[in-house]
């Protein structure tokens, strides 16, 4: 269970900047990056990653094997770098995959598990939360290093195109686009700045500092769940669980996010 005083964090920080005189109130951006770096020493993620790792040895599923021949994209076994360079297209599946999607072939070639099932999972349950951790620690395996998709399959260069288009794409009953939010220099939400994510928003920025561990509801959160939850806030029906859609979108911030370095696994409000 959540300590305490991690709940209150949030209320006191915003108490802090409420009550204030104009005068000696720090900047919003001041504050947020005081308040990460007060629970950074001990990030809960770091129990995810732990857990990822063991999973990733561990024999499970139908076929009681582990995930320690699954191949993301720099060979059988490798995950040391393999995050900052994701997604990106596979040939053996004939897709474009992200980190998660590559996650649930994987684990119902290797294993045997039913990767629509898990792809159906709701966010936080069963297996949806193995695969969280899962893509914490392959995450970490990547932390400081340089963000370096590939674009030189056509998928990969269509896959940009069309995330880009989607980026921009206004809909539902606000009109919202991703660019409402993020396709502008200074603009934030409450105490939240946020960032431009149709350039490269710096290192750990965006793109480059999920998944992350929010604090505002305990809970860890990959990227698929991140972008869902965009969606949700535009009033769009949720994507699917890997989808091309999400997949899209991915490659297009990620691209954007080229040789900015990865602080994943983050920490956020």
């Amino acid at each position: 269970m959540e300590h305490p005083i991690r709940q209150l964090l949030p209320v006191a920080l915003s108490l802090s900047l409420t009550l204030l005189p104009a005068s000696a109130q720090k900047s919003a951006v001041q504050s947020i990056e005081e308040y990460r770096a007060m629970l950074a020493d001990g990030n809960p993620s770091e129990l995810f990653e732990a857990k990822g790792e063991d999973l990733w040895k561990k024999k499970r599923g139908p076929r009681n094997a582990s995930l320690e021949a699954c191949d993301l994209g720099k060979g059988p076994g490798v995950v040391k770098g393999v995050f900052a360079e994701l997604p990106r297209y596979f040939a053996d599946t004939g897709r474009m995959q992200d980190l998660e999607s590559r996650l649930l072939t994987c684990m119902e070639r290797l294993q045997g598990l039913n990767a629509a099932e898990i792809a159906a999972t709701p966010f936080g349950k069963g297996e949806q939360n193995n695969m969280t951790a899962l893509a914490t620690w392959i995450a970490s395996e990547s932390r400081d290093m340089k963000f370096n998709l590939p674009q030189q399959h056509v998928q990969e260069k269509t896959f940009y195109d069309v995330g880009k288009r989607l980026f921009f794409q206004r809909g539902g009953p606000h009109d919202f686009s991703c660019a409402s939010c993020h396709g502008e220099d200074a603009k934030r939400i409450r105490l939240q700045d946020l960032p431009n994510l149709t350039k490269n928003p710096g290192d750990g920025v965006g793109f480059a500092a999920w998944p992350a561990y929010r604090v505002s509801n305990g809970q860890m959160w990959g990227m698929q769940q991140r972008l869902n939850d965009c969606f949700r806030q535009q009033r769009f029906p949720y994507p699917g669980f890997g989808s091309d859609v999400t997949i899209a979108l991915g490659v297009y911030l990620g691209v954007n996010s080229q040789g900015s370095a990865s602080i994943a696994p983050a920490i956020k409000r």
